[in-house]
């Protein structure tokens, strides 16, 4: 089988990842992680366990947490601006209830109040041609998945106000999946671009970010055919109450065998809510389904519920909690935006510098 050059970004990837992992537990002062979301809704089960518990790990570890809210890029596929001030307040809630502690090394702010760091779409995206934007496979996805009649420029040019994101704060590790990896490859060819292009006879402005690869399997929907998703509606959200979680798991899709086993290949959706459950109670799935056996669909649906709802209970007081202090999550924010503000007017001012602009 001949390698491509796919094979070789992600190999490259999956070794960097693993050597980073290393070497945060050692010296975790010497990474800033990049992360976030864009305000569409609500976080659910599926960011808690592929990202959310991941971004608390390493922030109680250490490393400097830069969370960042999407807001500009609900602009290029959705319609949905018409909520995106309470969708941000909302994943707001959905971080400080999973376990997020904002402070000195933790910081969470919509890029929309970040002016300094979009002053840097301009040069970034003479960096780059049209050509390697329109060809990047996770644009040509999104543009998919949106089902937009007309495909306005942002979509193409996202990938560069992700760039913009990750490097403004000198970020160096994003966690993402490997659907991510031409995304994050777009901010470091950016990176390598600016300092190869402006910084020949002084330091490098911008580190090469690297991936840190997710180490949890995707949890796919309720209805075993996809990713779980907001759009799609086979999802629990974390604000979802237990009788609410309970209702949804009943809807799940399993299959006709009534014996339970963990077979992903052959039972992808037994597997997967055998899946949820271990991520719940750190049991193996094959211990689970061996458990369950001959309980059938039945069991291994009321066996996920328990299990679902004792994990998220203290997440979902927490939360209840939160929505009762508004102000206190204005406060949360506005901070994350000074801090990044100043992160950003720190980097601004050596761009300009490097670019011959300082008047």
């Amino acid at each position: 089988m001949v390698e491509t050059n796919a094979d070789k970004i992600l190999a490259e990837a999956v070794r960097q990842s693993n050597k980073i992992e290393e070497d945060i537990k050692v010296n975790p002062s010497k990474y800033r992680v990049l992360t976030g979301d864009r305000p569409t809704g609500r976080l659910h089960i599926g960011h808690y366990f592929g990202s959310l518990q991941n971004r608390v790990r390493l922030s109680k570890m250490g490393v400097q947490t830069m969370i960042l809210i999407a807001d500009y890029q609900v602009l290029t596929d959705h319609d949905a601006f018409d909520k995106i001030s309470q969708n941000t307040k909302q994943l707001v809630i959905d971080y400080l209830a999973a376990g997020i502690e904002p402070g000195e090394n933790v910081m969470i702010y919509p890029h929309s109040y970040i002016p300094e760091a979009n002053q840097l779409m301009v040069p970034f995206l003479a960096l780059v041609s049209n050509s390697e934007l329109s060809r990047n496979p996770t644009v040509k996805d999104e543009i998919a998945k949106s089902e937009l009649k007309v495909i306005n420029a942002g979509m193409y040019t996202y990938p560069v106000h992700q760039a913009v994101d990750i490097l403004f704060c000198k970020g160096n590790v994003v966690p993402v999946g490997k659907d991510q990896l031409p995304h994050l490859e777009i901010a470091r060819t950016i990176a390598r671009r600016f300092n190869d292009k402006f910084c020949k006879d002084r330091e490098p402005v911008f580190p090469e970010p690297h991936a840190l690869l997710a180490k949890t399997p995707m949890i796919m929907g309720l209805d075993g055919s996809a990713k779980m998703s907001k759009s799609l509606g086979n999802t629990i959200m974390l604000s979802a109450t237990e009788d609410e979680t309970a209702k949804l798991i009943k809807k799940a899709k399993t299959d006709q065998e009534r014996h339970i086993t963990y077979d992903p290949v052959n039972r992808p959706e037994v597997a997967n809510l055998l899946r949820i459950i271990s991520l719940c109670t750190g049991e193996a799935p094959e211990a689970i389904a061996e458990r369950i056996g001959d309980g059938g669909g039945g069991m291994l649906k009321s066996t996920l519920t328990e299990a679902l709802n004792e994990h998220l209970r203290p997440l979902r007081t927490r939360r209840a909690e939160l929505e009762q202090q508004p102000e206190y999550i204005r406060k949360v924010l506005f901070e994350g935006v000074e801090k990044a503000r100043a992160i950003a007017q720190t980097t601004l001012d050596e761009v300009r510098a490097a670019m011959n602009m300082v008047i």
